[in-house]
């Protein structure tokens, strides 16, 4: 039981660790410190549930329905197209807008939205949790249970550190300039991501 919990709780970091467009908006959160406690526990909450499904073998049930994978790779195009457009806008409009006390703090049920949209219309967050791990589990019968728990722990210390840790970062982005880098950077991988899925899919 405890290898297969370990294997879980590595192979669920391993799959999440790199900058894709979830993980850009909970460091942008962090770093503005603007819902994070929200932003964190949605994404966690989020990949509970999508573990859960692929431990249990849902992940056989969605492969034989093929059209709905091609609905969310289209639909997760077009909104990583226009997330990442408002980046590059937010951008334009300078360093100064972006800083976590200047404006109008953006509202609970907006960011929610937007996590979420941004974790569930990710046709690669499907094929990731519930596919790989699911199918990962496998190989662990009779201790499947401790494989998810210890992946969906993974995921949690993983967005926690990612969304307050960010703020560890808040001296760099006392300078304008590094907001206005930071959203091209997020833009650019929201856009990166929305070429991947449409011609790579």
């Amino acid at each position: 039981m405890l290898e297969a919990a370990v294997q879980g709780y590595l192979v669920s970091l391993s799959l999440i660790l790199a900058i894709g467009a979830q993980n850009a908006f909970v460091l942008r959160q962090g770093l503005r410190r603007e819902h994070v406690g929200v932003v964190v526990l949605a994404c966690a909450i989020s990949d509970a549930i999508l573990i859960a499904l692929g431990v249990t073998g849902f992940g056989v049930v969605s492969a034989s329905v093929p059209w709905i994978g091609e609905a969310m790779r289209w639909g997760g195009v077009v909104f990583l197209l226009v997330y990442g457009g408002l980046r590059f806008k937010a951008a334009l409009a300078g360093g100064e807008a972006l800083k976590p006390g200047d404006g109008a703090a953006t509202s609970v049920s907006k960011v929610l939205t937007t996590v979420l949209v941004l974790t569930w219309a990710n046709p690669h967050v499907y094929l990731d949790t519930v596919v790989l791990l699911g199918s990962i589990s496998a190989q662990y019968p009779g201790h499947r249970l401790a494989f998810g728990v210890a992946a969906a722990c993974g995921s949690f210390s993983f967005f926690t550190a990612l969304g307050y840790g960010a703020r560890l970062l808040a001296p760099v982005f006392a300078n304008p300039k590094a907001w206005v880098v930071l959203e091209i950077i997020v833009g650019a991988t929201m856009w990166a991501i929305a070429l991947g899925l449409a011609f790579g899919g």
